[in-house]
């Protein structure tokens, strides 16, 4: 089996920086240890640079089958190993929809062609595939996902004696989007009535407002607390939600737990005005006040996960006015250095850093042997150098769609290298043609 040492490597790992050697083979870390030599090994100077176990992204929309224009497999998972995301877990709003196990596992075999990172599929259920559903073995995908807010094609599930019974009878984890419809449309249709399609974009967290995020967010909370199911609810948003979860137990034994986007942790209403549509998100970026909540629930574990709910749209179709500009933008990328800089501007440390986007994950969802730098794990690794500034411009943007909500920010650190089971996948801005990427194992 191939080797590969890495020397000199700074590793964030379980709540601990330390200086040390990593020995890989094969697909896995075989060594850490100080001064390991092996003449078999081909050898890497990480000269102090970062070494971090591969960021877990537990929301991404890669848009493949139905919407390629958007992006692909291929292509939006190279572009997250460029950002240090060795894995990651796409969502089921594709075209067709995955809402039987026929288009899961169709999925699957689209990612073991063309996925450079390491990939799971969610499920998604629907008012009507509760039996499908049932039939889904709890290890093979890394969860189901619900809409409780507006999604496309029929995948809102609005039928509370079928939530009752999805919440009841499945053993995997239930990550939901959770937004309140009936309060959403009677938003949307005030404002249409004064605007027409030309609603300002300034509306948007009015429209899709905190009340709506809260009172969704607390009926699945109360129904999870009821029926015992396994609840993650995705892309928390507003401050008010933040006092729904809690910190008074590990996350191991928590039964609900929660996650927070990138872009909530970076913009607020306040952008909209230079950014208008293109930070257009399904929840809405909300209010500064929101935002610091977010942080304080983040840093104090009330909230688990970091993501990106990656979710790329041509400009073309970002472009257009509010009602027909769709929602979601590009973020795998640059997730990783948007969080380096905010450890560098003393929000948060390496360390909590890395337990949010690596360790957390790989617990909540039960993933076999990731989300750690451990002897015996996956070779999942990311090589970050702290004193290189990288500004995002249109020519080092790797989504297919071509563009960032990060065009023109300077970053003050630079992802390396990254390490996929072993391989050297990413190389100072250079993409191995060799695929080394695997399915999703879980331990549940």
């Amino acid at each position: 089996m191939p080797k590969t040492l890495l020397k000199n490597a700074k590793v964030v790992n379980e709540n601990s920086i330390f200086e040390t050697d990593v020995l890989l083979e094969g697909d896995f870390i075989a060594r850490i240890d100080t001064d390991i030599s092996d003449t078999n090994a081909h050898v890497i100077d990480l000269k102090g640079d970062l070494l971090l176990p591969g960021i877990i992204d537990d929301q991404v929309h890669f848009r493949e089958p139905g919407l390629t224009h958007k992006g692909t497999i291929a292509t939006e998972s190279r572009a997250a190993i460029a950002g240090g995301i060795t894995t990651f877990m796409e969502q089921p709003n594709t075209v067709p929809q995955t809402t039987t196990i026929e288009k899961l596992e169709e999925k699957f075999a689209i990612a073991s062609k063309d996925a450079f990172a390491n990939y799971s599929f969610l499920f998604g259920g629907t008012n009507d595939n509760l039996e499908e559903m049932k039939r889904l073995d709890k290890n093979a995908c890394s969860g189901v996902k619900l809409f409780l807010g507006s999604s496309t094609g029929n995948m809102l599930v609005d039928d509370e004696a079928v939530l009752e019974k999805i919440f009841s009878n499945t053993e995997m984890v239930i990550s939901a989007h959770c937004e309140d419809e009936g309060t959403i449309r009677a938003n949307l249709a005030k404002y249409q009535e004064m605007y027409g399609d030309n609603i300002p974009i300034e509306l948007h967290p009015i429209i899709r407002s905190e009340q709506a995020c809260y009172l969704s967010s607390s009926k699945a909370i109360a129904l999870a607390k009821r029926t015992g199911a396994r609840l993650h609810v995705f892309h928390v948003s507003t401050g008010i939600e933040t006092d729904l979860f809690t910190n008074a137990i590990p996350l191991e034994e928590k039964k609900i737990t929660a996650e927070v986007c990138i872009h909530h942790l970076w913009f607020s209403d306040a952008d909209y005005a230079e950014k208008g549509t293109l930070i257009k998100w399904n929840p809405a970026v909300k209010t500064k006040t929101d935002r610091e909540k977010l942080w304080k629930a983040l840093l104090d574990d009330r909230i688990d996960v970091v993501a990106t709910d990656h979710a790329p749209h041509t400009l073309e179709e970002k472009k257009n006015p509010y009602t027909k500009a769709p929602s979601g933008g590009p973020l795998v990328q640059h997730a990783l250095l948007a969080m380096l800089q905010k450890e560098k501007e003393g929000i948060i440390s390496l360390e909590k850093m890395v337990e949010k986007m690596c360790h957390n994950p790989a617990k909540l969802f039960a993933i076999d042997r990731r989300g750690y730098i451990r002897e015996g794990y996956y070779a999942d690794l990311v090589q970050v150098n702290r004193n290189s500034q990288e500004e995002v411009k249109k020519d080092n943007i790797f989504y297919k769609c071509g563009w960032s909500p990060f065009e023109g920010v300077t970053f003050d650190s630079k992802v390396v290298r990254t390490f996929v089971n072993g391989h050297l996948a990413y190389d100072n801005g250079v993409f191995s043609e060799k695929k080394n990427a695997k399915r999703l194992t879980f331990n549940r």
